[in-house]
């Protein structure tokens, strides 16, 4: 009886063992595996300027979120103007989301010009036009007419302050 309890606690220790240097090993293996850091994951270092950012990017993309959804009242009556296909609402989808990546792009390399402000500005039209994928991809009407006036005012406040003549 007592060989057969020695030999049960050793096959319990021996178990125990195996596993924590199985955890040891493990442990090992992801600190000796440097984690990556954005710059390693870049395709290439940042090379467009701001102004070519917004020009390129943000304004033709805020254009098309501002311009998806309209009113205009004339003598002729009322016109409304708002994406119907899947086609024009995958449009303004796309125009969202490329408002919110380029939010990322200002803030790298040496663009970010104006310390806690730009980011901050940088982070409403982020966050504004996360809310447009959104009401796009829900495809809601008035929440893409609403949310491109945050947008619009995101901007603004940020040119306010930075709008280079």
């Amino acid at each position: 009886m007592r060989t057969r309890y020695g030999l049960f606690v050793v096959s319990v220790i021996l178990f125990v063992g195996g596993i924590s240097f199985i955890v040891a090993a493990e442990r090992t293996r992801r600190e000796a595996r440097p984690a990556e850091t954005p710059a390693e994951v870049r395709a290439a270092p940042p090379l467009a300027t701001v102004k070519q950012l917004m020009n390129g990017m943000i304004q033709p993309a805020a254009e098309s979120v501002w311009s998806s959804v309209s009113v205009t009242v004339s003598e002729k009556g009322t016109d409304e103007k708002q994406p119907r296909t899947d086609e024009e609402w995958a449009q303004v989808t796309t125009s969202a989301a490329v408002l919110l990546e380029s939010a990322t792009l200002l803030l790298e390399g040496n663009r970010n010009v104006g310390g806690e402000n730009w980011a901050r500005y940088a982070r409403e039209m982020a966050a504004a036009s996360t809310e447009a994928v959104k009401a796009a991809e829900a495809r809601k009407v008035d929440d893409v007419f609403k949310v491109g006036e945050t947008i619009y005012n995101a901007c603004t406040n940020c040119h306010a302050q930075y709008l280079r003549q």
